[in-house]
């Protein structure tokens, strides 16, 4: 008796251990805080707090030190919550399997699962651990989750654990468990390395670090400066921590936090779930969507495409995967059809639903549609579905009593039934065309064209089945001299909305591929109605990327870079691919469903997972999933993206122009022999509290419209590019040149320097406000955009001038910040002073439109061509 006794199994369990996935380490919640502080910023800011403590400077010190506290905790947060990326491989092992333990067969846990036990299967039931097959009978198995191939295969020799019963019996002896198995090795491939560090990521650090360096030489420069006229240390410290304080943008963590989760919101209601806050924008920034086949572009059910008769009509099956839905109709005709008056094709479909072992039905619900209830082989529901679509008789009760059936066997090429229909037993018959052939009687001429339309149909893509039926006259041999009813033609079908949202990727110059572990010549038919490829040359094969690879990696990358298909593909090879197009300068988004695609998914800047038919290893290796699984809601995505990228930019511009004023005006103070212009306390309630409010404010600003038809951005292009310079430089110049003559001034006129400190204050107070509207676009004028599109932006500025109006009247809060009331026409004439920056940027605006709208054409008409 084969199987294992319970001693041999405990022991064997201590040998290899239990049968699951190994779990990756995870950081502590306290690991991650403590990285929060690996930043430029963050150690500028720490030296500017150990300043003040050394200076006794309290009050200022508990201000940054605050600060740090909070951008740590939001990072912290954040990464703590999206550490999930391998744990979910473990769910694709059911929890109990049936195996021969002591001679008699036992329900265990299939934690321990050990080889050598013998496991007996069955259709419905999910492989627990990689085996060797011993008996088989009608044994068929769905590896889609770990191949790609979205047919179900004829497993004789091995199975593997996490694939899917779909039909017949089996028994086996196990050889792999845990990490041994094929999924165990997908699982090692997805912890290997780490992700692709996000877009964003790359350009706010390269940012960082120029910021953090140019501050780090102006403070010194003004350190040196200062010391060599002598002045009083503990004033050039202090001096030291205002410049610091000044030149670094404290709100910018938590803007841009902001600004991804509106982005998250927004790409929510386009049916795309985060599951990692930085992957907003990632998507916003590839430049090359990498897209699995089955289940992503294609809807992972077999579908009946095409029907053609023997008489040579033709018929098309509207309505894609198992959706009873769909209308019949002949070929070159718009009007549907009715068995009722076309005999012919009634006879074959319920030749299809009688020759048949699944189950398909339909439950009417109230609020979500009918619930789908399907069991069995993709083949026999495909036939199923086409019944409910033709509106035969689908109540197994209410047909034809069977008498005996003929189950689909690899070696026999054809399943069949024999049915009582109005007192004659007739035979139903379905499969290969060639085996049918010889069933039927047919001349000549009607063989060649059956052949004929079977070479067609093939070379389209679709898996082809032949049917035939008949009276049974002799009960020893029920399979001879039946009549040839015709063929249909199936396959996995692209989505309705996919070569759309395809051409919209085109259009805003993203590239697609398509890589799958299905047949080429499947790929190919695909390929060509999403317009990848249009010939065999355009598929590359697995067996070829193997070839390729052992030459070099140059010719690999070559390969990679010159196609857009790929076809019978492995998990690592998907991963390997993934890596070339990042070695390769690209920004990549690889979307998948399955086991397989897990690796890549992880190894991708950006990971999107099929939320509704995916798997929970390819949905827990992604940054995002997808609720719908279209591939369209990947387009709304995009474009959501870059509408967050946009707006990020907008707020450091915002932020980093103001800082650079406030640097400025600091500087002319020191060349110019004047006091310190502002306290490092009033410089963090300028860019923490009046800033903070409108930079926050302007991370919900909606899109200006054609982000779609926007060129990717370059993988090299920084956040500043010449524009943002160009503007950043005018406004900065003007604002701190402007507030510099204002704080000279007023101690020119003879007023004390606290009196000249509450005044520059109010101005830059009032230059945020007015530089919040110049940031709503970097192009487009603010007269021509709408005033209440992003009514938050407005309610900022009043918010942040009644904040700081506030303040001043407050007693304790006025005199830590050294600031007090000052008169109506005070406020107006320093509101008149900040509005001249309105005009200085939009005149700015105007002339970079005149000078480089046409150089913006021609860029991307090159892009185009590219």
């Amino acid at each position: 008796m084969p199987g294992l006794s319970r001693q041999a199994a405990a022991e064997r369990l201590e040998q290899y251990g239990p049968n699951c996935l190994p779990k990756p380490a995870r950081l502590s919640f306290i690991r991650l805080f403590i990285l929060q502080f690996k930043s430029a910023f963050i150690y500028v800011l720490l030296a500017a707090f150990i300043a003040c403590l050394l200076l006794g400077q309290i009050l200022n010190a508990i201000f940054i030190f605050a600060v740090l506290m909070l951008n740590a905790i939001i990072g912290t947060v954040q990464e703590y919550s999206a550490q999930q990326a391998a744990d979910a491989l473990s769910k694709m092992v059911p929890s109990q399997t049936k195996v021969i333990r002591d001679g008699h067969p036992k329900m265990v846990d299939s934690l321990s699962l050990v080889p050598g036990d013998y496991i007996l299967l069955s259709n419905g039931d999910r492989i627990g651990a990689d085996i060797k097959i011993e008996k088989h009978n009608q044994f068929k198995v769905d590896e889609s989750a770990l191949t790609g191939e979205s047919v179900a295969v004829n497993k004789t020799d091995l199975a593997f654990a996490g694939t899917l019963v779909t039909h017949g019996r089996a028994e086996g002896e196990v050889i792999a468990t845990g990490a041994r198995t094929q999924i165990g090795q997908i699982a090692d491939l997805v912890r290997q390395g780490g992700s692709a560090k996000p877009p964003l990521m790359q350009r706010i650090e390269r940012f960082t670090l120029i910021i953090a360096i140019a501050t780090l030489i102006i403070i010194a420069l003004i350190f040196g400066l200062t010391l060599l006229r002598g002045a009083d240390l503990s004033q050039v410290f202090l001096l030291g921590v205002a410049l610091a304080v000044s030149a670094i943008p404290e709100g910018l963590p938590a803007a841009i936090t902001v600004a991804l989760a509106i982005g998250m919101k927004r790409m929510s209601q386009a049916n795309v779930i985060v599951r990692k806050l930085v992957a907003v924008e990632s998507l916003g920034s590839c430049t090359y969507i990498a897209s699995d086949k089955t289940g992503t572009l294609t809807v992972n059910e077999m579908t009946i495409s095409q029907i053609s008769l023997l008489s040579g009509e033709r018929y098309h099956v509207a309505g894609t995967g198992l959706t009873p839905t769909g209308l019949v109709h002949k070929h070159g005709h718009g009007v549907p059809v009715s068995t009722a008056r076309d005999p012919e094709l009634h006879r074959l479909a319920l030749t299809g639903v009688l020759a048949n072992e699944a189950h398909l039905s339909f439950e009417a619900k109230q609020s979500h549609g009918d619930q789908m209830h399907a069991d069995g082989d993709g083949v026999d529901l495909a036939f199923l579905a086409l019944g409910y679509k033709l509106n035969l008789e689908m109540d197994k009760a209410k047909q034809p009593p069977q008498e005996q059936l003929f189950a689909y066997e690899s070696e026999n090429q054809f399943s069949a039934s024999i049915n009582q229909i109005e007192g004659r037993s007739v035979i139903s018959v379905k499969g290969a065309v060639e085996k049918l052939l010889t069933m039927c009687q047919l001349d000549a001429q009607q063989t060649q064209a059956v052949l004929d339309e079977t070479h067609w149909l093939a070379r389209h893509g679709y898996r082809v089945l032949a049917l035939a039926s008949g009276e049974v006259s002799d009960p020893h041999h029920p399979l001879a001299d039946l009549d040839f009813l015709g063929l249909v033609a199936m396959s996995d079908p692209l989505r309705e909305d996919a070569i759309e949202a395809v051409a919209l990727c085109q259009q805003a110059q993203i590239k697609v591929a398509m890589i799958t572990g299905d047949h080429p010549v499947t790929a190919l038919a695909l390929a060509r109605q999403l317009k990848l490829a249009n010939d065999q040359d355009g598929v590359i094969t697995g067996e070829q990327l193997t070839q390729v690879q052992q030459q070099s990696l140059a010719e690999f990358d070559h390969l990679i870079a010159s196609h857009r298909v790929f076809a019978r593909v492995q998990p690592r090879q998907k991963m390997e691919i993934t890596e070339s197009l990042i070695r390769q300068g690209e920004f990549v988004a690889m979307t998948g469903d399955g086991v397989n695609d897990a690796p890549a998914l992880k190894h991708a800047h950006v990971g999107i997972a099929m939320g509704l038919k995916g798997t929970d290893v390819a949905r827990e290796s992604a940054d995002l999933v997808l609720t719908d699984d279209r591939f369209s809601s990947i387009v709304k995505g995009i474009i959501e993206g870059r509408i967050v990228y946009n707006n990020i930019r907008k707020v450091i511009y915002l932020l980093i122009s103001t800082g650079a004023a406030e640097l400025l005006l600091f500087i002319l103070s020191v060349l110019f022999a004047q006091p310190i212009p502002l306290f490092p306390l009033q410089i963090l309630w300028l860019n923490l509290v009046t800033n903070g409010v409108q930079d926050v404010a302007l991370a919900f600003e909606p899109g200006e419209g054609h982000e779609i038809d926007q060129p990717p951005r370059r993988p090299s292009e920084p956040i500043f590019d010449r524009l943002m310079l160009e503007r950043l430089i005018v406004s900065a110049l003007w604002m701190g040149i402007v507030a510099f003559g204002l704080f000279s001034l007023v101690l020119a006129i003879g007023s004390s320097e606290n009196d000249a400190r509450n005044l520059t204050l109010m101005l830059m107070v009032l230059f945020e406000n007015v530089h919040a509207l110049n940031s709503r676009s970097e192009r487009n004028s603010l007269l021509r955009m709408p005033v209440l599109s992003n009514p938050l932006l407005l309610f900022g500025i009043i918010l942040a001038q009644g904040i700081h109006i506030g303040a001043s009247y407050t007693p304790g809060l006025s005199q830590a910040l050294g600031i007090s009331p000052i008169g109506l026409g005070q406020w107006l004439m320093l509101l008149s002073a900040a509005s001249t920056l309105l005009f200085i940027d939009e005149y700015h605006k105007r002339l970079w439109r005149q000078q480089h709208k046409p150089k913006v054409r021609q860029a991307t008409a090159d892009r185009q061509l590219e």
